[in-house]
């Protein structure tokens, strides 16, 4: 058990040995006044930080959060490359952050977390295996939680998360969870476009062989995150602690589901889905490939049940869940390949199905790998192209300089430059609505129904593929 606070700090000062009194993190700059001290103030605790996500909620300044933060968690690589995206984004040259880590290292790092509560809100993003459980102690504790996607992986974490959201209720904190690809503006104007009944007319239910609704991502081990190279830590490929990939990044797109064709609609995970089937297969990884994400050498003997030919990982990377929400088929794809296209990264594809238009999100090599939105009219005349023109003016007067063009078969969506903030910017987009919600005092009343609607589609999808 060691209390202290670790070496993040210039040169100079380490040389001195005063890494335990000085707090880590702050720039020799930070003025003193920059600390909140008004009891409203929201006053962050990391745990256990083992995905680059964490730093990421701190990578915008945000006055209404104290600039300590107390982090608890096991020492090793992945506190230090937490820590080193936190001195990175305190050291920038431009909007630097002034954030002081208070670090306490030990065994005990969960309980002594409880027992200090130096914070009222916990930031999670790490090892999945153990976030549920996590979870379900800081709500008992009466903290608020800030958990990055998943909260739950399998079956029996969906009922402890379940729980939970009823401990939390009881004890009047909030439990939320990180949806950044609401904060993606073609994301955005979908959603805004298939609430227009003269642009898209009615959602089309479709049928489990033409569902009304596709959606798919492709993600990256290999990926860029502030500017340099992640290396992950070797259990991010073990499916029992990172999670399969239906139930990991598959909950973004189940998410932008039930947000676009449902929004402020309270669903019942018990009567308002249906899976039909779902599957699993697994991307092919070489040893060199593992290495150059990894940083290891050799695979762990967690992950040799899944090696082949003595230098492939079968790595669970990839799934499908096809299931009904309200009566809706959607089609759910979640992908894992190794490395991006040259100047390209992760990839969304997205296709609601109206009775007027379809709505397409397209990122491949035409779009440059860059999201673009299209408008596929069934019937592309005057009329539909004078109603469009109304609806894109009542949203300029919340999206300024949104347009149209005419492309065959439709039309595209032009987005200023503007409104493109970047995946790293949704983090802080995040954290600024979970502050609205802690200071109301609660969510909106269709978010707590609506993760549990998602988390069972994803876990129960999960049970559904792992029977075969």
């Amino acid at each position: 058990m060691q209390n202290t606070t670790l070496h993040r700090l210039p040169l100079a000062i380490a040389m001195l040995g005063l890494a335990a009194i000085v707090p880590a993190c702050q720039s020799p700059n930070t003025p003193t006044d920059q600390v909140a001290t008004d009891s409203t103030t929201v006053k962050l605790i990391t745990l256990d930080p083992g995905h680059f996500h964490a730093a990421l909620v701190q990578k915008t300044v945000n006055p209404d959060i104290d600039s300590v933060v107390h982090v608890y968690a096991p020492g090793g690589p992945e506190l230090d490359a937490h820590l080193g995206l936190i001195k990175q984004y305190n050291e920038r040259p431009e909007n630097p952050t002034h954030w002081r880590e208070e670090v306490y290292t030990g065994a005990d790092y969960l309980d002594k977390m409880l027992a200090d509560k130096k914070g009222n809100v916990v930031v999670l993003a790490g090892n999945n295996r153990q976030k549920t459980d996590y979870i379900q102690k800081a709500v008992a504790a009466g903290i608020n939680v800030l958990g990055d996607k998943p909260m739950a992986i399998t079956p029996a974490n969906f009922g402890l998360l379940e729980q939970a959201f009823a401990e939390a209720a009881s004890k009047k904190v909030l439990l939320y969870d990180i949806m950044t690809e609401r904060s993606e503006i073609t994301n955005v104007l979908q959603k805004e476009l298939a609430h227009m009944p003269a642009v898209f007319g009615e959602q089309q239910k479709g049928t489990a062989k033409d569902p009304g609704v596709v959606i798919e991502s492709v993600h990256f081990f290999y990926k860029f995150v502030s500017g340099k190279a992640l290396t992950r830590p070797t259990w991010f490929f073990d499916p029992a602690q990172q999670g399969e990939a239906i139930a990991d990044v598959g909950t973004h797109l189940i998410d932008l589901v039930q947000w676009e064709c449902f929004p402020d609609t309270v669903l019942d995970y018990k009567k308002d889905i249906q899976i039909t089937t779902a599957r699993l297969w697994p991307t092919p990884i070489t040893l060199s490939q593992f290495t150059a994400v990894t940083k290891k050498d050799s695979f762990p003997d967690f992950l040799k049940g899944d090696v082949v030919k003595d230098s492939i990982l079968q790595t669970h990377a990839n799934g499908e869940i096809n299931y009904t929400l309200k009566g809706v088929h959607v089609k759910m794809i979640a992908r894992w390949d190794y490395k991006a296209p040259e100047g390209s990264g992760d990839t969304h594809y997205s296709l609601l199905k109206g009775s007027l238009a379809n709505l397409e999100i397209k990122q491949g090599k035409e779009e440059n790998y860059q999201p673009t939105l299209y408008i596929r009219p069934a019937k592309n005349d005057t009329v539909y192209a004078q109603a469009l023109q109304q609806a894109i003016g009542t949203l300029q007067s919340r999206y300024a300089g949104v347009s149209v063009e005419k492309v065959a078969n439709g039309y595209k969506v032009v987005i200023p430059q503007t409104f493109k903030t970047g995946h790293e910017a949704h983090f802080g987009e995040v954290m600024q609505r979970f502050l609205q919600y802690l200071k109301a005092g609660k969510l909106p009343d269709w978010e707590v129904p609506g993760m549990l609607a998602k988390y069972y589609t994803a876990t129960k999808g999960l049970e559904i593929a792992t029977r075969k």
